[in-house]
C-alpha cells in the first residue's frame, strides 16, 4: 500500500518547531565581513600554496616557451601556451596543496578542537534525505548508527529524520515499513521520524530546507547524511561536542572515507581515497582554516546559522544555468561564511564513511549532474559579500570540470601546431634585414626537462602519500604491508593513466552539453556492485574508441615521434570499452584483494561481536522486505 504523499504517519513526525529561512540576495549584502578567527599559520599556509602554485606554473610555462622557441610568435602558439598554462596551473595548485599537507602530517600532530562536555552538546538531528533509494540499505545503516548511539548512552541527544523525496509509491511503502522496523529495533531511546514530501521542490537542498523550516527550531545542530553515508557514534559525538564548544562555528566537515565496494574501479578509488585522501585533506584544512568548504554530507551544521544564511534563491535565466541551485553545498558554505560563521574541517576525525560509484559509467552519470551544478557556480562566484576564499572554492569546483576540455584543447592545439609545422615551409630569410637566417629551433633536452617537471608535479602527491603510509604502521598493515602498498600504488597509477583520457572526453562532452543548454535531470544513483555487460560498455565508449584511432592516425601522419608521445592517450581511448568493462567486474575486485592489491584497513577482520550485532540488525529487515 502506498504511503500518502506529504502526510504524517501516526507518530512519524514530532510537533513542528518552525524556523524562518529567508531567501538570500546574491546581488547585495548589507553585512560587514566578519573574521572567522583563523589560527596562526593559516596566512603562511595560504602564502605557501598560492606562491608555490605561481612559481611552479611560471616555471612550467617558461620551459614550454623555450621548447617551442618561436622565431615569430603566432596566434596558434599563443593559444597552445595559454592552454598549457591553465592546465598546468590546475595541477600545480593541487601539488602545492599536497606538499603542504605532507608537511603538516609529517611535522604536526592531528589535534581535535576544544570539545564541550557530552552532557552539554545540545540536541542534534540526523538527517537522511532519500530519493528512490534502496530502503534496505538506508535503514540498515541507520540501525547501526542508532544502536551505536544507544550503546554510548547519548541517544537522548540525537533524533533520526528520514526525509523522503521518493517519487515511486512502492519504494515509499517500503520506506514506511522499514521505518516501523527501525523504531522497533532502536526502541524508545532513539526517536525516529519519517516524512515524505509531496513536491520535491529544489531537490535535496529543498528537502533539507523543508526540515529546517518545520522542525529546525527544536535542534541546535543537524548532521546531514547521504544515502550511502555511514558514521560511527564517536564521530557524531565529537562533531556535536566540537560545535557546542565553538559558538562561532557554522559548519564542521568530516573527511568521509570510501568503503564497501568490490569492483576494481571502486576498490582503486577506495584505496586512493584512503591513502592519498588524508594528505589532500590535511593540506586543504591548513590553508582553508576557518574559511572552509562543505561537501553536502557527513558534516554537522548549526541549525539557526543555516536557517539565517542559507536560503537559496532561484537563479535567473533558463536551465541549466538558471533555476534552483544544484550543487548547493559549496554555495551554502559560502553564504554561511558570508554571515560571519566559521566553516572548517576535521581531517583527522575517524569514523566517517561513504560509498563510491561501482564503475566508470556510473561515475560519468553522477558527474553529469555534478558538472551542471558546479558550472552553474559561474553565476554565483561573483555574489556580493563572499569571502575571497569562498570564491576560490567556487572557482575550484568550476575548474574541476573545465580542466578536461582545457586538456583536450591543449592536445588539439598541439596537434594542429605540429601539423602546421609539418606542412609549412619555414621562412629562413624574413623581410627584415638580417646577416644570418632565422633557423627554427627545437631543443629535445628542454622538452625532456619539461616532461620531467610535468611528471613530478603530477605524481609527487602520490609519492608523498606513499611515504606517509609506509611510516604509519596501522595503515601500512591494513593495506597489505609495504609490498601491498607498493603494488597498489603502482596499479592505481597505471589504471588511472588508462582512465584519465577517457574521463577527459566524458567530462568534455558533459561540459559541452551544459554549455548548449541540456539539463541533467535528477536520477537516483546506482549503488550496487553489478557488472556492466561488455556490449553496453562498447556502446557507451564507441566514440572514445574512434577518437583514439583519430588521435593515433593524425599523430602518426605528423611524425613517428609525435605518435610515440601521443600513444598512451590514443591507446587508452581505443581500449576504453575493455578498461571500463574490466574495472566494473566485482569478481576481479575480489581477486585483487586476494592478490593483496587495493586493500584498505577498514576491511580488516572485525570483532566477532560486531559481525553478530550487524547480522541481528539486517536479517529482520531482509525478512520484512521479502
Amino acid at each position: 500500500m502506498a504511503v500518502p504523499v506529504d502526510q504524517k504517519l501516526t507518530g512519524a513526525t514530532p510537533a513542528e518547531a518552525p524556523l524562518a529561512m529567508p531567501v538570500q540576495n546574491l546581488r547585495a549584502w548589507a553585512g560587514k565581513p566578519a573574521s572567522a578567527g583563523n589560527p596562526r599559520g593559516v596566512t603562511l599556509a595560504r602564502l605557501f600554496v598560492f606562491g608555490a602554485s605561481l612559481l611552479i606554473t611560471g616555471l612550467g610555462t617558461w620551459k614550454m616557451y623555450q621548447v617551442i622557441s618561436p622565431v615569430n610568435v603566432t596566434t596558434l602558439q599563443v593559444l597552445f601556451a595559454s592552454f598549457f598554462a591553465l592546465t598546468f596551473a590546475w595541477i600545480a595548485f593541487s601539488c602545492a596543496s599536497a606538499i603542504l599537507g605532507f608537511l603538516v602530517l609529517l611535522f604536526g600532530r592531528a589535534r581535535l578542537p576544544p570539545l564541550a562536555e557530552t552532557c552539554e552538546m545540545g540536541r542534534t538531528a540526523l538527517l537522511m534525505p532519500v530519493y528512490n533509494e534502496d530502503p534496505e540499505r538506508v535503514f540498515a545503516a541507520l540501525s547501526r548508527i542508532g544502536l551505536a548511539l544507544r550503546r554510548e548512552g547519548v541517544a537522548r541527544h540525537f533524533d533520526i529524520f528520514v526525509l523522503s523525496d521518493t517519487r515511486k509509491d512502492h519504494i515509499a511503502a517500503a520506506e514506511a515499513d522499514a521505518c516501523e522496523w527501525l523504531k522497533r529495533q532502536l526502541g524508545p531511546a532513539v526517536k525516529v521520524h519519517y516524512r515524505r514530501r509531496g513536491n520535491n521542490h529544489h531537490r535535496k537542498a529543498g528537502n533539507i530546507a523543508d526540515f529546517v523550516t518545520r522542525w529546525g527550531g527544536a535542534y541546535d545542530h543537524m548532521i546531514v547524511l547521504d544515502a550511502d553515508s555511514d558514521m560511527s557514534a564517536g564521530a557524531m559525538i565529537t562533531l556535536a561536542r566540537a560545535m557546542a564548544a565553538d559558538p562561532k562555528a557554522g559548519i564542521i566537515q568530516s573527511l568521509p572515507l570510501l568503503q564497501n565496494r568490490w569492483t576494481p574501479f571502486a576498490r582503486m578509488t577506495q584505496f586512493a581515497g584512503r591513502v592519498y585522501g588524508p594528505l589532500v585533506a590535511a593540506g586543504l584544512s591548513a590553508w582553508h582554516g576557518r574559511d572552509g568548504n562543505y561537501w553536502g554530507h557527513n558534516a554537522i551544521i548549526r541549525t539557526k546559522a543555516f536557517a539565517g544564511a542559507c536560503g537559496l534563491p532561484e537563479l535567473q535565466g533558463r536551465k541549466p544555468f538558471g533555476g534552483h541551485v544544484l550543487s548547493h553545498d559549496f554555495v551554502e558554505a559560502a553564504l554561511i561564511r558570508r554571515a560571519g560563521w566559521a566553516v572548517y574541517m576535521l581531517p583527522g576525525l575517524a569514523g566517517s564513511y561513504e560509498e563510491t560509484p561501482p564503475c566508470l559509467i556510473d561515475l560519468a552519470t553522477r558527474d553529469r549532474r555534478w558538472a551542471q551544478g558546479n558550472l552553474q557556480h559561474m553565476k554565483i562566484a561573483g555574489a556580493s559579500g563572499l569571502h575571497w576564499v569562498s570564491r576560490v572554492h567556487l572557482v575550484q569546483g568550476i575548474m574541476s570540470y573545465l580542466a578536461s576540455p582545457l586538456w583536450l584543447m591543449l592536445l588539439l592545439a598541439g596537434l594542429l601546431l605540429a601539423t602546421v609545422a609539418r606542412h609549412t615551409t619555414p621562412n629562413y630569410f624574413p623581410d627584415s634585414f638580417s646577416l644570418f637566417p632565422d633557423w627554427p629551433v627545437f631543443d629535445p633536452e628542454l622538452a625532456l626537462r619539461l616532461f620531467a617537471i610535468t611528471f613530478v608535479v603530477l605524481y609527487l602527491p602520490k609519492l608523498l602519500a606513499l611515504i606517509l603510509a609506509l611510516k604509519d604502521s596501522e595503515l601500512r598493515k591494513g593495506c597489505g604491508g609495504a609490498i601491498g602498498l607498493l603494488k597498489s600504488v603502482l596499479a592505481e597509477t597505471f589504471v588511472s593513466m588508462l582512465l584519465s583520457p577517457i574521463m577527459m572526453l566524458i567530462q568534455s562532452r558533459v561540459v559541452a552539453d551544459v554549455m548548449i543548454g541540456r539539463d541533467s535531470g535528477w536520477n537516483a544513483q546506482n549503488r550496487d556492485d553489478q557488472a556492466m555487460p561488455f556490449k553496453a560498455c562498447a556502446r557507451v565508449h564507441a566514440l572514445h574508441v574512434l577518437a583514439g584511432i583519430a588521435f593515433g592516425v593524425l599523430a602518426f601522419h605528423i611524425s613517428w615521434a609525435t605518435f610515440l608521445w601521443l600513444s598512451p592517450i590514443a591507446g587508452a581511448l581505443m581500449l576504453a570499452p575493455l578498461v571500463s568493462w574490466a574495472t566494473g567486474i566485482p569478481e576481479l575486485g575480489r581477486k585483487l584483494w586476494h592478490w593483496n592489491v587495493f586493500r584498505i584497513p577498514e576491511e580488516a577482520p572485525r570483532k566477532a561481536e560486531e559481525v553478530v550485532a550487524e547480522a541481528e540488525l539486517v536479517e529482520p529487515l531482509l525478512e520484512a522486505a521479502q
